[in-house]
């Protein structure tokens, strides 16, 4: 029951206990009997049931007793019923009685049941300076900094090192953080992503590629990684392929086995290399596939490589299969028909590939200039592609081209 409900019903109470001693006083001072009296006080006030005699009793203690007379029926011999032979009495004058102070002890009674102060209530202005309200949640906001103050989730995520700048970014990231209990939804996924491998100073950057994996059914995800093991991926090459693919577990069961089976087939390669393959690019199992069908046919039909030298290049420079059409034409037209760099001896070293092409060119035109531009195995002076692009300046300067520093820096001033 409600504070004020009680105190409205402990007050009707005492009201009535008033009216009830304020009448009977009334009719004392006025010589009426116990009869009299149980007639007029209210309905409310009397008692029910088996308390009627004992009230009786109370009641019949009030009266002087030097003041009964006997009633008429026994003057005249004659009797009724028990209820007319009770003496006729008259009420003692009582002494005044004071009422309860009603405000003093009902109060008392229930001062811890007092609600709290109502919002509507006048207060001092040195009382509201000292309030400090708590900012309002924002409405709706483009960025997820104005929420962090108020999001137990977005606080422990920014703690982790996840960069919420980049999270809001993708598409419903954002909104998704925001539903988000850290306690019930994320907790749980970062002990998995500790379990399979993803290391403490790894976690905050993983989820800020890809944060839709707080999403994710937990089985769903163990399911995931039981199938790679089942593909006798060990514990340490499945870490490093989450690490380095982030989205790799969004992909179900089915998505994994049916990539596996297309670079195996497409490639031609067994399943030790095709493990190989993903292990060291893992990206293939979550990037498109278009791109990887158009470089193998540019590989093929534009370049002119066979079926093999294509295995050849791709299980040693998996990047290949993902790099710009347009980088990969002009970089082997420049190999093969200025530089004079066979198919097969490209096939041998494709990591050429992955070089810039001004960095190929300068350093092909100062052996040239210098006349040690030997590309050739059997001849002598012989330079191979691998020495040509993954050399440092100063090592390719001393040991491939025979001169300083300085000669190479003065050389290129003159292209």
């Amino acid at each position: 029951m409600a504070v004020w409900a009680r105190q409205a019903s402990r007050w009707c109470c005492l009201l009535n206990a008033a009216r009830a001693v304020e009448f009977t006083r009334r009719l004392r001072s006025r010589g009426c009997t116990a009869e009299a009296c149980r007639e007029f006080v209210p309905l409310a006030v009397l008692p029910a049931g088996k308390e009627v005699g004992l009230w009786r009793l109370q009641a019949c203690r009030h009266v002087s007793v030097g003041s009964c007379s006997p009633p008429d029926s026994v003057k005249d011999g004659s009797f009724s019923s028990p209820e007319s032979n009770l003496p006729s009495v008259q009420l003692e004058q009582a002494k005044p009685q004071t009422l309860p102070d009603l405000n003093a002890k009902i109060l008392d009674e229930d001062w811890d049941d007092i609600p709290p102060s109502s919002a509507l209530e006048v207060i001092s202005e040195e009382e509201a300076v000292q309030i400090i309200a708590e900012p309002l949640l924002p409405i709706q906001s483009s960025t997820l900094r104005d929420y962090v103050d108020h999001s137990e989730t977005l606080e422990k995520l920014v703690h982790l090192g996840v960069d919420l700048s980049q999270v809001e970014k993708r598409q419903k990231a954002g909104q998704l953080l925001l539903t988000l209990d850290f306690e019930k939804d994320v907790k749980k996924i970062l002990l998995f992503l500790k379990d399979v491998g993803v290391e403490d100073n790894q976690l905050g950057p993983f989820l800020t590629k890809n944060p839709y994996i707080l999403a994710e059914d937990l089985e769903a995800l163990e399911t995931r990684v039981a199938y790679l093991k089942s593909k006798k991926f060990g514990k340490s090459e499945i870490a490093q392929m989450v690490s380095r693919a982030p989205y790799l577990l969004l992909f179900s069961v089915e998505r994994l086995d049916n990539r596996l089976g297309f670079f195996k087939n497409e490639l031609g390669l067994s399943v030790k290399k095709t493990k190989d393959l993903v292990i060291r690019l893992p990206r293939l199992l979550t990037g498109k596939l278009e791109p990887v069908k158009e470089n193998l046919q540019v590989c093929q039909i534009e370049l002119g490589f066979q079926r093999n030298e294509i295995q050849q290049i791709v299980y040693k420079t998996p990047k290949i299969l993902t790099a710009s059409k347009k980088r990969l034409r002009q970089t082997f037209d420049y190999l093969h028909n200025i530089m004079g760099i066979p198919h097969h001896m490209l096939a041998r070293f494709p990591q050429v590939f992955n070089s810039k092409l001004l960095r190929i060119r300068e350093r092909h035109m100062f052996l040239a200039f210098l006349g040690r531009a030997q590309y050739d195995p059997a001849q002598p002076s012989y330079v191979s592609l691998d020495q040509l692009v993954s050399l440092p300046d100063e090592v390719f300067c001393t040991e491939i081209a025979k001169a300083s520093m300085q000669d190479f820096e003065n050389f290129l001033k003159t292209l």
